[in-house]
């Protein structure tokens, strides 16, 4: 079994290409069930977010056609996609899905929103059905490696996040944000905190619009107090939109909302009043043509990292001591593995040990007849204690041999007790091969991944 992982990202790929394989939420299942469905694939797992899209799949042959799936998935030509694609296997998969989860992976280093992100895309697949034993324990060391490295580092010390960049922005635009209005177009996680850190830094009314008027009501309630939010009906938004100095947008559509035209309608209402649209939609919510209007600052996902950029500096001590701590759980990620793997030997030579034993008592049975129950099961203590003492050595040689990628020697050991090839299993660094061992057959220590 290998890992795969394929994907583009903000690094790889402009937003121009990324809006066209972004899949929404409710399409990430459909989509991970039918990239089970290509030859080799055996588990998958999607994550969309504005800044990447990334495929992590469990494959039986090198030769599953993954990138291919995105092809026609989404109806691109091989020549658009392919120079901007990444692809990791096995030991690479498992470091850069770590980094991800950690946030060393993303536009701003540190911000917290997208182990969110991969909790979420895990809980889609799972629930599809599309992951199983060999991802489940995969994401579970992901998300503790990430857990380590916000408990351990400060690399989250600071409030760092694509909202407070676009916080940052405008406060460079209008230089005061106090009394500024703020309209929130779309419901989404990201535009509620960028609108709180707004508030924070003085601006006043908020408005609200979603396609789902409950939503847009919730969204709202979560600023009573700081402020008094208003719900606009989504077919008003346009009008209100001119209303507001700042216009967060993130919702989902698959073709832009506000234009050009749109953008002149709302200088002519607001007088040539400068107005601010942070657009982190992914497809983008904004024509860009929008920003040629005098008047009307327009800044999308990628606009943000240019700001974002200023604060890797000051991260990089913190960023450094992550990477080392990341490292450190990928190597202990896959000790386990290694661990686990051998199991099914060490069963295999219990299973036999025992079998021989159980032979030799039958054998003489006839000469213990005579015992009593208790000489009887005095007999039966004493022969599995022998067998016990005689497995401890081979058993740790194996265990020890698991933890040091030994292969070799857990083959010769295999062979010196004429394992079942079928009662083992490969233990190769990377197979991604996780054994199920039953409790009653498992032996004492041996270490499993934990789900």
């Amino acid at each position: 079994m290998t890992l795969i992982l394929l994907g583009i990202n903000h690094k790889t790929a402009p937003i121009e290409l990324r809006e066209r394989v972004a899949i929404p939420r409710e399409s990430l299942a459909g989509a991970a069930v039918s990239l089970t469905a290509v030859e080799g694939v055996s588990e998958a797992l999607i994550l969309s977010t504005c800044n990447r899209v990334e495929i992590l799949t469990a494959v039986e042959t090198d030769g599953a056609d993954i990138a291919g799936f995105l092809h026609r998935h989404f109806s691109i030509e091989p020549g658009q996609l392919l120079p901007h694609l990444y692809v990791y296997r096995d030991r690479e998969a498992v470091l850069h899905l770590f980094r991800v989860a950690a946030s060393l992976d993303s536009m701003v280093v540190g911000e917290p929103q997208i182990l969110g992100q991969v909790k979420e895309a895990y809980t889609v697949a799972r629930e599809a059905g599309t992951v199983a034993a060999q991802l489940e324990p995969l994401m579970q060391s992901a998300f503790a490696a990430a857990k380590k490295v916000r408990s351990e580092t400060e690399i989250g010390s600071s409030t760092v996040s694509i909202a407070s960049v676009a916080v940052d922005l405008a406060q460079k635009i209008f230089g005061s944000l106090t009394g500024k209005t703020v309209f929130l177009v779309g419901a989404g996680k990201m535009s509620e905190l960028a609108a709180r850190h707004l508030i924070r830094n003085g601006a006043g009314r908020v408005l609200v619009t979603n396609r789902t008027e409950e939503r847009a009501v919730k969204m709202a309630a979560q600023f009573e107090g700081q402020t008094v939010p208003q719900v606009v009906p989504w077919g008003e938004m346009k009008m209100a939109a001119s209303q507001a100095d700042i216009v967060i947008t993130s919702t989902g559509a698959s073709q832009p909302i506000f234009r050009k035209e749109d953008g002149q309608a709302f200088l002519h209402r607001r007088k040539n009043r400068p107005m601010f649209f942070i657009d982190i939609a992914v497809p983008r919510d904004v024509d860009p043509e929008m920003n040629r209007l005098e008047g009307i600052f327009l800044y999308d996902i990628d606009d943000l990292q240019s700001v974002a950029a200023a604060h890797l500096a000051e991260r990089a001590r913190e960023a450094a001591d992550a990477e080392a701590l990341i490292a450190a759980e990928v190597e202990r990620y896959h000790a386990k593995l290694r661990t686990v793997n051998v199991a099914p030997a060490i069963v295999g030579l219990q299973q036999r040990a025992e079998a021989l034993r159980q032979s030799e008592l039958r054998r003489v049975q006839s000469r213990l007849s005579g015992l009593t129950a208790e000489q009887a099961a005095a007999v039966e203590a004493m022969s599995k204690a022998l067998v016990s003492k005689f497995l401890h050595p081979p058993m740790q040689a194996l265990k020890q041999a698991a933890k040091e990628g030994d292969l070799a020697r857990v083959e010769a050991i295999r062979e010196a007790y004429a394992l079942d090839d079928a009662s083992t299993t490969e233990m190769a660094e990377g197979s991604g091969r996780v054994a199920a061992v039953s409790e009653t057959e498992k032996a004492p220590e041996t270490e499993k991944v934990g789900l």
